[in-house]
Formats: structure tokens, sequence, C-alpha cells
């Protein structure tokens, strides 16, 4: 099912002001297509942990170890990420309650979006985003460092991978609410800037040239709208 049509299924007005209270079907409507985006725009840069995991486990096998099914692990990292899409979903009704998101789910207020786009370009300079990102950039490094036995253990580090990737992009998932929720071309840019600072090289300092960008856009988005 499309964004569009979980939108429309729950019943949201696509043009027009639309002030009305949500259903709960369509919180219900929300959660599944955050969670559904999250999944699309997560899995590809999450892909070298999960096949180093599974690279691992089959090596454990060939030596006759304890070895457990890669989707326990893919299974935690996801329920990370579904408990992401909850509290996007909820966010979401807040601020169409308070008016700040149009019927596209695009943001209404330039200082809003300002603010969001601010934070979130200071937030790739942060030692916490370093940290975060470092352990989502070393697969093997975090799997000898963090690994644990059995079905459970599996899981768990499913889940601690899942919380530092989740540390590491939840502001830039957070600018959705900027752009647009529903806005393709914006979700792509964003799941190709989190592949890259996963994976290129200098992806510390690409990310960081990017929140460079975003907290310029945000200043003048802020300017603009005191003007």
């Amino acid at each position: 099912m499309t964004l569009t049509g979980v939108c429309c299924c729950a019943g949201m007005k696509m043009s027009g002001p639309d002030t009305t209270a949500w259903p709960l079907s369509a919180f219900v409507a929300l959660f599944l297509m955050w969670t559904e985006m999250m999944v699309a725009m997560m899995l590809p840069s999450a892909a070298p942990m999960i096949l180093t995991f599974a690279t691992v486990n089959r090596k454990r096998r060939e030596r006759e170890e304890p070895f457990v099914s890669t989707s326990l692990f893919l299974l935690g990292y996801l329920a990370v990420w579904t408990g992401f899409s909850a509290l996007a979903a909820l966010a979401q009704w807040t601020l169409h309650s308070a008016a700040l998101l149009s019927p596209l789910m695009v943001g209404t207020s330039p200082v809003f979006g300002g603010i969001l786009l601010i934070a979130a370009g200071l937030f790739q300079w942060t030692p916490f985003k370093r940290t975060c990102l470092k352990h989502c950039r070393s697969p093997l490094s975090f799997l000898m460092t963090d690994w644990r036995e059995g079905k459970a253990g599996a899981f768990t580090m499913g889940l601690k991978h899942g919380a530092f990737c989740t540390g590491c992009c939840w502001l830039l998932m957070v600018l959705l609410f900027v752009a647009g929720v529903m806005n393709m071309w914006w979700v792509a840019i964003i799941a190709i800037l989190v592949l890259i600072e996963k994976v290129a090289v200098k992806g510390l300092w690409i990310g960081r040239s990017a929140g460079l960008g975003l907290a310029l856009w945000g200043g003048w988005m802020l300017a603009n709208s005191l003007r």
C-alpha cells in the first residue's frame, strides 16, 4: 500500500484546511506508514551489519559451534525502529493537532522547520552522534565486543545495534516533518545520506558537511520568517 493510500484509508484530507481531530484509525495508519518507511530507509544501511552477523554464524556452524538464525538479530533491530515509528506517529498526531503540519504532511511553520533543521545540523557534530555512528560503521568490532550467545542473545544484539542506529539517525528522520512525510525525494535523500554515513570512507565528515548545510538552511528559513 502506498503512503497516499494509507492516508486516504485513514480518512485524512489531502487538500484544504484540516484542523479536525483524527480518529484512532488514523493513528494506526500513521504507525503502519512510519514503520514501512523506516524499514525501507534503514535496512540498506544495516545490510553490512546483518551480513556480517550471518557470516559469523555460518562459520560457527561450520565449526559445529552454537549458532542462531540471523532473523532473530534482524527482528531485534526492527523492533527498535518499530518503537521509533510509534513515537513518530504520535509526534505527527501532535503536530497535526497544533496545526504545524499541512494536510499533505508538510511543515507549515518556517520557524518550526528552521529550528528542526538547525538542531539536526548541529546534532551531526555532537560526540553522541559520533559514538553511535562509530558502532554502526564497524560491524565486526560491534559483534566482537557485544556478542551474546543463544536466541535471546541474538535478539538482544539486534536491539542494541538498533539503538545505536536510532541514536545516530533519529533527528534526520524528524526532518521529514519539514519537507513532507510523503515527499519521496526527501525520503530518498535522507536514506542515501544515512547509507553514505555508515559505509563511505569519509562518512563521518560527509555527514558533518551535510549537517552544516542543514544548519545554514535552517538559519535561512528563520531569517526569512522574521522579515
